[in-house]
């Protein structure tokens, strides 16, 4: 019987916007939008609010003793304090790659440089809502440097930083302790890639 699934991807395609109305835009780097959308052959169209999103850059840094850098940060929406990785917005206006930003937020959250880069994989975040594409890379190599110029204020000052091993940190994720959504995916990609030697993977059996 053959199989007449679509093909297991992801894949652009774009409906007919026939109207679009901000109903929030500032000189910040997000805006929020309604888009009036028509599916052929469907001929009423229908509304979806879209959050613009310039897309954000992750850091799993991961030391030579297999721990990995983890910060405590407020986020006012969930209203909850989050175990976190660092990471930026793409927001630069000077034509940075996701890379280049996440070589900046390592330096400015971590006071920490990277030697070696690893593109663990990218996701988009809320895709029923939000236009965002986050970048996910492993970080090897590192060596502490100072944070220049750069200022922490609102929530980035009010972070706890810490190390934790890696399989700590795996075990919170499994447990559900730890639910940043970022930090999760690249924890679980970095174990399933056999990019970080895991206790957890090799004595039960679970690296292939």
């Amino acid at each position: 019987m053959p199989d007449d699934r679509p093909e297991l991807r992801d894949v652009p395609v774009t409906w007919p916007v026939v109207a679009t109305q901000d109903l929030h835009r500032d000189d910040w780097v997000m805006a929020l939008r309604s888009d009036t959308v028509r599916r052929t052959p469907e001929e009423e169209p229908f509304t979806r609010l879209v959050l613009e999103h310039p897309g954000a850059a992750i850091i799993l840094a991961v030391d030579e003793q297999e721990r990995v850098f983890c910060l405590w940060q407020y986020r006012h929406p969930a209203g909850r304090r989050f175990v976190e990785l660092p990471a930026g917005l793409c927001d630069g206006d000077d034509g940075e790659s996701p890379l280049d930003v996440a070589r900046r937020e390592l330096r400015e959250e971590a006071l920490l440089e990277a030697e070696e880069w690893t593109h663990l994989t990218s996701v988009w975040s809320s895709p029923g809502i939000i236009a965002e594409v986050q970048h996910l890379y492993l970080a090897r190599g590192l060596r502490a440097v100072d944070r220049g110029d750069f200022v922490l204020r609102h929530e980035e000052a009010d972070m706890d930083t810490a190390w934790v091993p890696f399989d700590e940190l795996l075990e919170a994720v499994l447990a559900g302790r730890v639910t940043d959504a970022p930090l999760v995916t690249a924890i679980l990609m970095a174990q399933a890639r056999g990019l970080v030697p895991s206790d957890r993977s090799t004595s039960r059996g679970d690296a292939r």
